[in-house]
């Protein structure tokens, strides 16, 4: 059975947040949920039989207003505990952007990780190249954005099933920004305006496949890498971008087996959520319902020397979104 909190509860800013949600053996519904830990099933409240989170967010400027009073009705009959429902990923995306190398220290903790061991250099002479490669990334604004697929998310409390291909799996906690309204060439100044909330994502890497062996010129291989089903462990909530006060002065926190490996601020990323929305909208159409994530803080496997795990726990959290907690469970091979 997944690992959950003993007693689910909506810890998070503000008056609402929204997941997805299910009850034993019924389907899924889009929910409102409360910090009293109450969840108010969406198709009723607002007569759509057919509604999902993600078509939540493809009338949003319409139906926030809405939710606002929803929230605010204490008497209805309809709300239930948030305790004893199944709590799935939030919102099913479309498109999944995902940024790379985003945060400073985390950068410089992989690069040294993948030094080569005739690499001449020190480690401080590394250090101060890499940096300087970073600051120039930053003025000449590019960012590092590719693609993940959405069958790879995956519930904020399921099990993670490590492929026995995975030789090193690893964690990456981000913050991801959920797409409000199609985004298309967008300025860095109106790219916040598309964004319609945040929620948290967990987005595994299999260290020991993301560059090609077979011919090193290829590059990165994104999709073997991070493409797993279940690898992107993804909420438990998306709350409102309003009811956060600043998204680039949030704290990114994950334990393994309860001991701190990820702990830092959103202050450290390179490129802000804004500049981000705005460089992938420069050549793709984002959409509603879509995910950009927006890069790990340091603290990862590589740079600690343990990497994940049969049985190991993962719990992260990020200020104001709430907080996830997944089991890693060594995929089953024939015998």
């Amino acid at each position: 059975m997944p690992v959950k909190p003993a007693a689910l509860s909506a810890s998070f800013s503000g008056p609402f947040a929204l997941g997805t949600f299910s009850a034993p053996d019924q389907e899924l519904f889009p929910g409102l949920v409360t910090p009293e830990s109450r969840v108010l099933d969406l198709r009723a409240a607002l007569g759509e039989p057919a509604l999902t989170t993600r078509g939540l967010f493809e009338r949003w400027e319409e139906v926030l207003p809405r939710l606002h009073e929803l929230a605010a009705d204490a008497s209805s009959d309809a709300w239930q505990p948030l305790d004893g429902l199944h709590v799935h990923a939030p919102v099913e995306p479309r498109q999944v952007f995902q940024s790379g190398a985003n945060y400073r220290q985390h950068v410089i903790d992989l690069e040294l990780a993948h030094r080569s061991p005739d690499d001449p250099r020190t480690a401080e002479e590394a250090r101060a190249e890499i940096a300087a490669v970073m600051d120039r990334r930053a003025a000449e604004d590019l960012p590092y954005v590719f693609i993940g697929l959405p069958s790879a998310i995956t519930g904020p409390y399921d099990d993670v099933v490590l492929p026995a291909w995975a030789e090193q799996p690893d964690w990456e906690l981000e913050l991801a920004a959920v797409i409000a309204r199609p985004a298309y060439r967008v300025s860095v100044e109106e790219a916040l305006e598309y964004v319609a909330g945040y929620t948290i994502a967990n987005d595994l890497t299999d260290r020991a496949t993301v560059f090609r062996r077979d011919m090193k010129a290829i590059g990165t291989d994104w999709l073997h890498s991070k493409n797993a089903p279940g690898f992107t462990p993804l909420g438990p909530w998306i709350v409102p971008a309003a009811q956060l006060a600043d998204p680039g002065d949030l704290r990114v926190t994950l334990k393994l087996n309860g001991e701190t490996m990820q702990d830092e601020s959103t202050e450290d990323m390179i490129f802000g959520v804004a500049r981000i929305v705005s460089y992938a909208s420069r050549t793709a159409r984002l959409l509603p319902g879509d995910l950009v994530l927006t890069g790990s803080p340091a603290g990862n496997g590589m740079h600690w020397g343990r990497l994940l795990r049969d049985g190991d726990v993962m719990d992260g959290s990020i200020t104001s979104l709430g907080a996830q907690r997944t089991r890693c469970v060594a995929e089953e091979t024939a015998s």
